[in-house]
């Protein structure tokens, strides 16, 4: 059995032919391991991880699934893929006319056959480890932010995946929901030894958990790889720039444009 568990190899992609949101990107992902991806918004973070779900096909490229050539056209393998990984959306991605109970009930009553007894012992289960499992009965308008990002995360794990894809697992949480979800994402990597991905641009939270991180630039491109602390000793000015927060460097914070002056139609 191979350590890799996902292959990104010489990955191009973009949604039309006049922008590339991944441009040549390759990445591995070992198996047991939790790894972070990072990088500002629009660099193509998110895009990987629905290229690793099969949603889109690379335009050129591969990406394998634990030996498994990807192909999105092949919707018996990609059922079969997709009970293998679990998902943590950006925003949640809750059904608002569920309850806590049935939202992670979900997965298990889509893809499996178990009787509703052990439905509801596996769901119970999972709320007690994100510690919610007394808001069973509530709806999703009555639970806050902070326990909708948990609850979106018991329904992740509601099938013991052996992968699990975290995007922007950390936005919009205060430092102490932020604290306990990275606790959570390393603590349930180490008990069920599933493979874990992190999309995110929240750098110290990810170094404190990772075990090895990409960094993407604007562009879809891969501009370092490495442990955390390798990554804290770069001297390259865009990881230096995006890990120390620094407002001036290589990477620019406006989206490439004609000047102000053409816009407006005031050049000569």
């Amino acid at each position: 059995m191979s350590d890799t568990f996902i292959e990104i190899d010489r990955v191009t992609f973009g949604y039309d032919s006049s922008r590339i949101i991944l441009n040549d990107v390759s990445m591995r992902f070992p198996r047991g391991k939790v790894t972070a991806i990072l990088g500002g918004s629009g660099c193509g973070k998110t895009t990987l991880l629905r290229l690793i779900g099969g949603v889109y096909p690379a335009n050129q490229g591969r990406v394998v699934f634990d030996g498994e050539l990807v192909d999105s056209r092949d919707k018996a393998q990609l059922y079969r893929i997709r009970r293998r990984l679990g998902m943590l959306f950006q925003f949640g991605a809750l059904f608002t006319d569920l309850s806590v109970f049935d939202n992670v009930a979900f997965p298990l009553r889509e893809h499996t056959s178990l009787p509703e007894a052990l439905i509801r012992d596996i769901v119970l289960m999972k709320l007690n480890a994100v510690g919610l499992r007394g808001a069973a009965p509530l709806r999703i308008s009555q639970v806050s932010g902070g326990m909708a990002r948990r609850i979106a995360l018991a329904r992740a794990m509601a099938l013991d995946p052996e992968l699990i894809m975290y995007d922007e697992p950390f936005a919009g949480l205060d430092p102490i929901s932020m604290g306990v979800t990275a606790n959570l994402i390393r603590r349930l990597n180490d008990a069920t030894g599933a493979t874990s991905l992190m999309v995110s641009h929240d750098v110290q939270e990810c170094f404190a958990i990772s075990d090895y991180a990409y960094l993407m630039a604007p562009g879809g491109r891969v501009v370092a790889h490495g442990t955390p602390e390798e990554l804290n000793r770069s001297e390259d000015p865009e990881v230096r720039q995006f890990i120390r927060g620094e407002p001036d460097g290589p990477i620019r914070f406006h989206y490439p444009a004609p000047s102000m002056a053409q816009d407006l139609g005031l050049s000569a």
